[in-house]
């Protein structure tokens, strides 16, 4: 039975693309009226991305440098306004300009996080996802002419399509990276953007689901290279060419989602005549997938962020263990699946690359407390503010810190079992005791809902993350304040908003 008022429903026994394209361009071109806690969580999420993206480019972050340098290198197609890459003003292909900002906001794995989880609706697949294509809104923004009221509608659909896909088909389960929602989501709303008609979305989000799927092949392997930080910019950049293709009259695969042989029936099969699910979306108020997301308060996989909050409570109770590290001799963590999988794994407690470390539960937790030790030697407390892990505690040096690995060694990590897997994803469910030859048994209380979690307090979580992006644009920028007035879409004109990201960045070419 459909639900009643502020959403899209779109059943499984219905053409479901021709229905996102509907949605999209109802949601578009009839706007109602979205609820303000909603725009300024977004803009916040912009905001935060920016943050990641600068500070990527700044400190010469390799995928992030080699796109957007292809993206200088070619031009804007002859009657297209181009694309504009971060730190530059020069017009490039729209496409490479999406790639090469996509990347520089996703290098560190530091910006905003989805679950996919909504227990009261029964929607509960629990696929990974982030905020990592708020670029596809602004390049489409540019070409159409949008101003700044206009780009935040067209992020918040973004983030609503690929978040509530991340609800219901979890992309994972069969070895599918999880920006491929991202990919359909982009392909629908930038073709929207620009005017496309119901069958050209269509067209645009078949091309999308047939053409370009990622495995999480690029996840594999006990090193991590560019291709899992830059697999968001590459299915940002597939999406794009998809809707421009469809604006242009290419005709691609319609009703893919109940389509046998693309992925979603193929991987789940279902009677004829349907989808392996229903979608909801929605359309005013507050009631879209962005409230649930997260906030990364540093740079780490968001899995481990309840094992942080569990050093940070260690440490509000017990402030002298900060100065006392040598007595540590064991760190037992209990953690759910699949965080046990992803970030506990044997592999895991010798990172050689920054893509590694951050996806290192041990190596995370080691320089956090390494942090802590640094914190009260100068006098300020062991919390979030001063724990904050940024871009050099994961340079070549830090990973290769004897200390980090002498921590690494007293660590035992181990699977909660059914009571913490139970807790996920409405949480993430992680307990941290630390034994020390002074001071007994520290911590081990479950933690739910750490800080930057949807659930958690949202006014302190805000300001950490503002702390966050000034740190991260700190030296990047003449004004980390004067960029954080710049980045606010509500109110901007077109023209602002078509030169949003066209401000100098220290240490990059300007193009």
């Amino acid at each position: 039975m459909p639900p009643p008022q502020q959403t899209t429903f779109l059943a499984r026994d219905s053409n479901q693309a021709r229905g996102l394209a509907g949605h999209c361009i109802d949601f578009l071109r009839s706007p109602r009226p979205i609820g303000r806690a909603t725009l300024d969580l977004l803009e916040r999420f912009h905001l935060d991305s920016v943050g990641c993206g600068v500070s990527a480019l700044a400190l010469a972050a390799n995928a992030p440098t080699v796109l957007r340098r292809e993206a200088l290198a070619t031009p804007a197609a002859v009657g297209s306004l181009g694309g504009i890459c971060l730190g530059s003003a020069r017009p490039c292909a729209v496409e490479k300009a999406v790639a090469a900002n996509a990347s520089a906001v996703r290098e560190w794995d530091s910006n905003g996080t989805n679950f996919g989880y909504d227990a009261a609706k029964g929607r509960t697949a629990g696929e990974f996802g982030h905020n990592d294509f708020y670029p596809v809104a602004l390049a489409a923004a540019r070409e159409a002419g949008l101003d700044g009221d206009a780009t935040l509608r067209l992020m918040l659909l973004i983030d609503e399509i690929r978040g509530r896909l991340a609800e219901v088909f979890a992309l994972r389960r069969y070895a599918i990276d999880h920006v491929h929602h991202g990919t359909v989501a982009c392909a629908a709303a930038y073709t929207a953007a620009l005017g496309g008609t119901a069958d050209q979305i269509e067209s645009a989000i078949g091309m999308a689901v047939a053409h370009y799927v990622p495995f999480r092949a690029i996840r594999a392997g006990h090193q991590l290279s560019d291709s899992k930080g830059a697999s968001a910019a590459l299915a940002a950049e597939a999406a794009v060419m998809c809707g421009r293709r469809a604006l242009a009259g290419f005709i691609g695969p319609r009703d893919v989602f109940r389509n046998p042989l693309a992925i979603y029936r193929l991987n789940r099969p279902c009677p004829d005549g349907e989808s392996p699910f229903d979608l909801e979306l929605g359309v005013e108020g507050d009631a879209f997938a962005i409230h649930s997301m997260h906030f990364k308060l540093g740079l780490y996989e968001h899995q481990s962020a309840g094992a942080l909050q569990s050093l940070v409570d260690i440490f509000a109770a017990h402030p002298v263990l900060a100065g006392d590290l040598d007595g540590i001799e064991h760190i037992r963590v209990r953690i759910y699946e699949p965080a046990y999988s992803i970030i506990a794994d044997p592999a895991k407690r010798t990172p050689t690359t920054r893509q590694s470390a951050d996806h290192s539960l041990p190596f995370i937790l080691a320089k956090t407390l390494l942090k802590a030790r640094a914190a009260a030697a100068a006098g300020a407390p062991p919390g979030w503010e001063s724990l904050m892990l940024l871009p050099d505690d994961y340079d070549d040096a830090a990973i290769a810190d004897p200390a980090v690995h002498r921590l690494i060694a007293a660590l035992v990590i181990e699977p909660g079992g059914a009571e913490y897997d139970a807790l996920y994803p409405d949480g993430i469910p992680t307990s941290v005791a630390i034994d020390h030859v002074r001071l007994g048994t520290l911590g081990g209380d479950l933690v739910r809902h750490p800080l930057g979690h949807a659930k958690s307090d949202a006014v302190r979580t805000a300001g950490v993350v503002d702390l966050k992006f000034d740190r991260l644009v700190a030296g990047a920028v003449a004004d980390p304040r004067a960029l954080r007035a710049r980045m606010r879409l509500a109110g901007r004109t077109a023209a602002e908003v078509a030169e949003l990201y066209a401000f100098p960045i220290h240490g990059c070419d300007p193009g």
